[in-house]
C-alpha cells in the first residue's frame, strides 16, 4: 500500500495514504478524543472533539475522524489551541446532557460512599462484600452510620416519591453485620513494604483514615496520639449514648491491625518536638482535632460550677467525676451543646438549653435537637448569657434577651439585644458549649503557613501545606467540622502523601466531572413516574426510662429483614457507565463546565420495555454509533433518527418501544455508545 509523509506536531511520520487523520495519528502513537467514531463504523463527524488544526494557508480545523492524509500534510492534534477548541465541543455537548453521572447521594457525601452499590449487595444479601466496599471510602462505617449528619439524605432521590433512604443506618447495619458474622474487621491485603516512614500527628477520624490508607499502600506508619485512647473528638466529645466505646475501639483497633503504631499520651510539643518528626520521617501529616473550647467571654466564666461542653463531655467519657447537680444551664446550639444537655439529662438533672438566635439558625442536627426535647430537654431561643456569679452558694446566670438583625457573614441574621431585657436564672452547672477551636503552637516548628484563623494552610486539593513532605487533614485544617468530612480528608491526604513518597507529581485524588440533572427540585417529575411508594426503615430505640437513667446506646440498629427491605427501596440514581464513559473521560481531561452555556437542555426520557437493553434518550449526544452499529454489523434497522434539530432522538422508528421492535438485545449498540445513553442490562 502506498504511503505518503507528513508532519504530526512538526515530527516526521509516514503513513498509508488511505488512512484518516485519526487513525494515523492513532497509529504513530497520538490519541485524539472522539465520541462519534467506531473503528468498525462509517465516518458520522458530529461530535467534532477531534478537531486538528491544518497548518499553512489560514490555519483551520478539521474532524481527524474525516479527513484523509495526503503527502505533505503537517497537523496539529494537540496542544493548548486545539484544546480550547475541543473545550467548546464538549461544553456544548454537556450543556444539553441531561443525566447524572454520580446519584446525588455520592456526590453529596464529602467521603464519596458508594451509596447505590452497598444497597444493591445488601438487596442481595452480600452484606460482608458491601463492608470492603464502603472501606474503599473510609474505614469507619459503624462510627459513621451512627454520627453522621446525614447530608446525602437531604439530596436523595427518594425525596420526590416519598422518604429519603436510610442512608447511615444502612453503614451502621453493613458495619454491625460484618462485626457479629464476620468476628473481626475484613481487611484487604497491603502492598509490599515501601521502605517509607509516615509520621502521623493525631489518632482522630482523619489521622487513622490517612493510616488505614498509608499502611495499605505498604508504607510504615507511626501515629501520635496525647491520650491513651485513639478516636480523638469521637471519643471524647460525643456521649457514649450515640457512639459506644466498643464500636469505637473495633474501627479504630482495626487500623492498627495493619501493622500501624500508635504512640499513646505522647503530646508532639511536650513528650516529641515536631521537628524531630519531620527529621526522622519521610513524611508528616499533622491531623490534630479542634480540642479545645472557644470562650463564652463573660464575667465569671471561671466560677466553680462552670464547664466548657468539651471539657464536660470529656469527663464524662473518661469516667472522671463531674458535680453538674440538679439544674443545669447549657449555653450554644450546636451538637457539643445537645450532646451536653443530653448527657445532663441522664446525670439526673433538669436541662436548659439556651440559644441566642432560633431554632432555624441552629447549627444543631435538627434530629438531635428533636430527641433532646423528647427526652425533656427545655431550649429558650434569643437568649444571650451576659454573666455569671455565685450568690449564697448558688450560681445565677445573668441573660438578656435577643431579636433578630441583619444577615451576618454566614447568612444567619445577626442577634441583637434587646435593651432592658435582662434577668437571671438560677441554676447548680453552667456548661458553655459555643464552639470549639485548634491550638497547635508546635505547627511554628515546621516552618508551615497559617491561616487568618490558625488553621493549617494547605493546597486544597492536595492537602500539602507550603512544606513539601508535611501534610495537614482534618479540623486543623479545616476548623471544626463533621467527622465524615474528616476520615475524607485523610484518605485524600494519604492518597497525596503516597505520591509523593513514590516521588511522582502530587496532585492529589483525581476528581472527575459529574453532570447533574440538577438539584432535587430541578429534577424532572418522569424520573420518578411509576416509583410506587413505600416507607422508610425506622430505626428500633430503647424505651425512654430506660434512655433517660443510663448510657446505653439508644438506637439498637436495623435487622437484616429491614435493611433489605429499605436497600430494595434505592432507585439506583446515578450512570451504569460512569466508570467507562468517554464523554466523562474527556469531560475531565478537558475541565468541562457543564453550565458554561445556558439555554434548554434534553428532557428525560426512559424506554425500559426491553429485557435486555435500556434507553436513556437525556444522555443521547446524536452521534448515531447506535443506529450505525445496528444497521452495519447486525443489518437491522431498530434505531434512527426521531425529529429533527434540537429535538432529534434515536430510537426506533416512530417512538416505538424497544420491546416491540425485532432488536435481539445483542448489544452492539450499548457496545458502540459513548455515554450510558444506551446500557445492556446486568
Amino acid at each position: 500500500m502506498a504511503r505518503v509523509n507528513i508532519k504530526i506536531n512538526g515530527k516526521d511520520h509516514s503513513v498509508p495514504e488511505d488512512m484518516t487523520i485519526l487513525r494515523a495519528a492513532e497509529s504513530c502513537g497520538y490519541e485524539i478524543p472522539s465520541l462519534c467514531n467506531v473503528r468498525e463504523l462509517s465516518s458520522y463527524t458530529s461530535c467534532l472533539m477531534c478537531a486538528v488544526k491544518i497548518d499553512g494557508g489560514k490555519g483551520i480545523f478539521r474532524p481527524a475522524c474525516h479527513m484523509k492524509v495526503a503527502e505533505g500534510l503537517s497537523v496539529i492534534v494537540s496542544g493548548d489551541e486545539v484544546d480550547r477548541v475541543r473545550k467548546t465541543c464538549i461544553n456544548l455537548i454537556v450543556a444539553d446532557h441531561c443525566g447524572d453521572c454520580l446519584p446525588p447521594c455520592v456526590s453529596t457525601c464529602p467521603a464519596g460512599m458508594p451509596v447505590k452499590e452497598f444497597m444493591s449487595l445488601v438487596a442481595d444479601g452480600k452484606e460482608l462484600e458491601a463492608a470492603a466496599l464502603i472501606r474503599e471510602k473510609s474505614p469507619f462505617a459503624g462510627i459513621l452510620g451512627r454520627i453522621c449528619p446525614r447530608p446525602c439524605e437531604e439530596e436523595c432521590r427518594r425525596n420526590r416519591v416519598d422518604e429519603p433512604m436510610a442512608i447511615c443506618y444502612m453503614k451502621r447495619y453493613i458495619a454491625d453485620f460484618e462485626r457479629k458474622h464476620a468476628g473481626d474487621a475484613i481487611l484487604p491485603e497491603k502492598s509490599a513494604p515501601t521502605g517509607k516512614k509516615v509520621a502521623i500527628i493525631g489518632a482522630g477520624p482523619a489521622g487513622m483514615s490517612a493510616a488505614y490508607y498509608l499502611a495499605l499502600a505498604g508504607h510504615s506508619v507511626t501515629v501520635f496520639e496525647a491520650h491513651d485512647k485513639s478516636g480523638g473528638m469521637l471519643r471524647y466529645g460525643i456521649p457514649f449514648y450515640r457512639l459506644p466505646d466498643d464500636i469505637l475501639s473495633y474501627e479504630f483497633d482495626a487500623v492498627e491491625k495493619l501493622g500501624v503504631d500508635v504512640k499513646y499520651n505522647t503530646a508532639v510539643g511536650k513528650d516529641i518536638s515536631a521537628a524531630a518528626l519531620a527529621a526522622d520521617f519521610d513524611a508528616v501529616l499533622i491531623a490534630a482535632g479542634a480540642q479545645v473550647p472557644t470562650a463564652m467571654r463573660i464575667d465569671g466564666e471561671n466560677t466553680e460550677g462552670v464547664y466548657s461542653g468539651i471539657d464536660f463531655l470529656g469527663r464524662i467519657a473518661e469516667n472522671r467525676p463531674v458535680d453538674i447537680g440538679s439544674k443545669v444551664l447549657v449555653v450554644g446550639g450546636g451538637n457539643t451543646a445537645i450532646d451536653s444537655a443530653r448527657t445532663a439529662v441522664r446525670l439526673g438533672a433538669d436541662v436548659t438549653v439556651l440559644y441566642r438566635r432560633t431554632r432555624e439558625e441552629m447549627p444543631a442536627s435538627s434530629f438531635e435537637i428533636d430527641e433532646a426535647m423528647a427526652e425533656g430537654v427545655d431550649i429558650r431561643y434569643l437568649t444571650a448569657p451576659l454573666a455569671v456569679e455565685k450568690k449564697n452558694g448558688i450560681l445565677s446566670l445573668r441573660c438578656i434577651e435577643m431579636r433578630l438583625g441583619e444577615a451576618d457573614a454566614s447568612g444567619r441574621r445577626s442577634p441583637v439585644p434587646v435593651e432592658g431585657s435582662e434577668f437571671e436564672l438560677p441554676c447548680t452547672a453552667v456548661i458553655g458549649a459555643i464552639g470549639q477551636k485548634v491550638m497547635v503552637p508546635w505547627v511554628k516548628e515546621l516552618g508551615v503557613e497559617l491561616t487568618g484563623r490558625g488553621t493549617v494552610q494547605t493546597d486544597p486539593r492536595t492537602l500539602m501545606t507550603s512544606r513539601p513532605g508535611i501534610f495537614a487533614s482534618g479540623d486543623c485544617q479545616s476548623g471544626a467540622d463533621i467527622a465524615v468530612r474528616a476520615s475524607a480528608a485523610g484518605r485524600k491526604a494519604a492518597f497525596s502523601i503516597n505520591q509523593y513518597l513514590k516521588g511522582e507529581s502530587v496532585t492529589g485524588e483525581p476528581v472527575m466531572f459529574n453532570s447533574s440533572m440538577g438539584s432535587l427540585d430541578e429534577v424532572p417529575e418522569a424520573l420518578f413516574a411509576d416509583k410506587e411508594r413505600a416507607s422508610r426503615a425506622q430505626m428500633p430505640v430503647l424505651g425512654m426510662n430506660a434512655r433517660k437513667s443510663g448510657f446505653d446506646e439508644i438506637e439498637t440498629g436495623l435487622t437484616t429483614e429491614m435493611a433489605r427491605r429499605e436497600a430494595a427501596r434505592c432507585l439506583r440514581c446515578g450512570c451504569d457507565k460512569a466508570d467507562d464513559c468517554r464523554l466523562r473521560k474527556y469531560a475531565t481531561e478537558l475541565g468541562a463546565d457543564q453550565h458554561y452555556f445556558d439555554g434548554k437542555h434534553k428532557d428525560y426520557g426512559l424506554d425500559d420495555t426491553h429485557s435486555d437493553i435500556r434507553i436513556e434518550t437525556g444522555k443521547c449526544i446524536s452521534c448515531s454509533a447506535c443506529v450505525r452499529a445496528c444497521a452495519e454489523i447486525k443489518k437491522f434497522n431498530i434505531l434512527a433518527f426521531n425529529g429533527r434539530g434540537y429535538k432529534t432522538r434515536m430510537l426506533p422508528p416512530y417512538g416505538y418501544p424497544l420491546a416491540d421492535t425485532e432488536c435481539d438485545g445483542c448489544g452492539e449498540c450499548a457496545r458502540v455508545c459513548p455515554t450510558g445513553a444506551i446500557i445492556k442490562k446486568k
